[in-house]
């Protein structure tokens, strides 16, 4: 009895979760411009995407955007974190403590306070803003993603690698640096997810000639939403689908070299 409601309960879980998806995925291959009633099998939506130069466009700065501020906050992050685990425990935990709040803040509170912060440097809204704000808010994730996976790495791998004669930079890319890619990569696509999916900062700091996803898709709902939005989605959810099966084949594969 307990087996089977356990079951029903992961399915309903599972079932709202991922019902309203599958539901918008099936009519992204409607053939009329409804998300009620199925009329017929199409790609008419698919090929009236890729020619809205506005959501290609937005789709194109948004790619940009968070390809940039993910490899640069990954960086960054991934610098912080390497030097936070050297430092003494009482000064690592008020670091970390600190490295909280972004994570914790209300999104509108960094969206205001970065855009009084560029109106303070008199620096215009557009793309440069866009970026700073979203490497601003991913280098904490990144931070608190990488150093977990620090602390599984041996503390005296580098000066280990020393001592048999590299140099500090040799050692670290040599003998820490694999040690560290799994959470690298966990971090990096984490950032590049946060930032695609980033509004409400963006839309504070954008200004008026800059625009991403998700400040487009708020502008079109406040009209009748095309089911173009359906089909863009669709293919977004695919290629995470991707990302994810391939992330998964490539962890996969790195455990059975490890236990040869």
């Amino acid at each position: 009895m307990s087996k089977a409601f356990s079951r029903i309960y992961i399915f309903l879980v599972f079932f709202f979760l991922y019902a309203p998806i599958l539901l918008l995925i099936f009519f992204s291959f409607n053939s009329s411009n409804s998300n009620v009633a199925f009329n017929g099998f199409s790609l008419r939506w698919y090929e009236e995407l890729f020619h809205d130069e506005e959501i290609l466009r937005a789709l194109l700065n948004t790619l940009i955007v968070a390809s940039l501020a993910s490899v640069i906050s990954t960086i960054i992050g991934t610098a912080a974190a390497i030097g936070l685990s050297n430092f003494k425990k009482w000064k690592k935990k008020a670091i970390m403590n600190i490295t909280y709040i972004p994570v914790l803040n209300p999104d509108i509170i960094t969206g205001i306070s970065l855009l009084l912060l560029f109106v303070a440097f008199n620096i215009p809204g557009g793309f440069i803003t866009v970026l700073i704000a979203h490497i601003t808010f991913d280098i904490p994730y990144v931070i608190l993603a990488i150093t977990p996976r620090l602390r599984h790495v041996d503390s005296h791998l580098f000066e280990a690698a020393q001592d048999l004669g590299a140099t500090p930079v040799n050692a670290f890319f040599k003998a820490v640096f694999p040690q560290l890619i799994p959470g690298i990569v966990s971090a990096f696509l984490m950032a590049f997810t946060l930032s695609i999916d980033d509004f409400v900062v963006t839309f504070f700091v954008r200004g008026n000639a800059f625009s991403t996803l998700s400040t487009v898709i708020y502008t079109i709902t406040k009209r009748k939403i095309p089911l173009s939005i359906n089909a863009l989605c669709a293919i977004m959810l695919l290629c995470v689908l991707t990302v994810l099966i391939a992330v998964n084949i490539f962890d996969k594969r790195k455990s059975r070299e490890e236990f040869k």
